[in-house]
This record gives structure tokens, sequence and C-alpha cells, in this order.
């Protein structure tokens, strides 16, 4: 496994600078000296969460039986749809509605940082790799920590770039992910053809 795409890959799924609207907009109703625990609270339990999925993937593939070229182009097709969601965004600011007091897991943790394309990438690349699990682990946790370095930071970061400019990045990291998509879409159609 290729530890540096693996963190490049997720990422851009996580697509940090694409969900600081999102999160300034939910934590807004939260007090602003408990801001950056709560912060801190999500982020940690999103790692949780993406820890469960590093060790037990196999698990479930295998219970399901999936197989790496399935994997592959489904993994393909999600990425594709979410990339063209980061490049042309519906008219909505929040998904779901709108929260009242402090955040618990939902939204912050689960789906914007460990949602399920982020889980199905690591389904996919703990399949294509079985026996690195410490290569994936360590890919996932360098990823999950630029995001969540993002994240805190995402007040200063929204007022030098401002909209436009989370916008425009936003942009070019679906750019690169409908790169990724059709390349992992590709594998797993040239894997299916050659059996």
């Amino acid at each position: 496994m290729d530890v540096f795409a693996a963190v490049v890959t997720l990422f851009l799924i996580m697509d940090p600078l694409g969900n600081i609207p999102l999160f300034l907009s939910i934590l807004k109703s939260v007090a602003p000296e408990r801001r950056r625990r709560v912060l801190m609270r999500e982020i940690g339990f999103a790692y949780l969460v993406l820890l469960v999925f590093v060790f037990l993937g196999n698990v479930l593939l295998e219970t399901l039986g999936l197989e790496e070229q399935t994997l592959s182009i489904a993994g393909g097709i999600v990425l594709f749809l979410i990339a063209i969601k980061m490049i042309f965004p519906s008219s909505g600011t929040v998904e779901g509605d709108e929260l009242e007091g402090e955040p618990f897991v939902v939204p912050l943790a689960i789906p914007l940082i460990a949602g399920p394309s982020t889980m199905a990438t690591l389904l996919l690349l703990q399949r294509s790799a079985p026996n690195q699990t410490g290569s994936l682990l360590l890919a996932m946790t360098m990823a999950w920590a630029l995001t969540g370095a993002i994240l805190m930071s995402s007040t200063a970061l929204h007022r030098l770039l401002r909209d436009r400019g989370l916008i425009a990045l936003e942009r070019l990291m679906g750019m690169l992910l409908v790169m990724i998509a059709v390349q992992m879409f590709m594998d797993g159609v040239r894997v299916f053809l050659s059996r």
C-alpha cells in the first residue's frame, strides 16, 4: 500500500476545507468558550469510528463475501458522485435540520468527518492490502490529523480565505477526487475482466 496515496485519498474524502462552513454554522449556537472543546471531542469520536473500520473492516468484507473488484468499482462510483457534489454543490447549506444546542457525535463526527465514503474507502484499502493494517492505520491517522488541524483552525481559515477561497479549494479537491474515483473504477473493471 502506498501510504502517501492513501493519506491523500482519505484527506480529500474527509474534505475538511469544504466542511469549514458547515462546522462554523453548526457550532454557532455553542458558547465561544466551549467550541474548541466540542470540536476536539467530535474529532476524537470520528477517530474512534474510523479505528473500528480499520480493525474490523476485513471481517465485515469477509462476512458479506465481497470481492476486491466489486468494492473497487462501487467505491469508484461513490467517490465519483461525492466529487461531483464537491465540484457542483447543491444550494443547501447544512445537511438535515438545524440543530439546537451542542452537537454530539452527529453531524460533526459522523457523517462530516467519518462519513460513509470515508468508511467505504477504508474498507477498499483494507481489502486491497489485507496484510498491511499498520500502513492503513498510519494513513488514516495522518489524514485524520490533517483534517482535525484544519477544522480546529476553521475560524481563522474562514477569515483568511473567505467563502470564495474555500469554494475554490473544495472544487480543486473535487477534481482530484474525480481522478482518484475514475482510477479506482478502472482498476476494478480491469481485475474483473482479467478473471
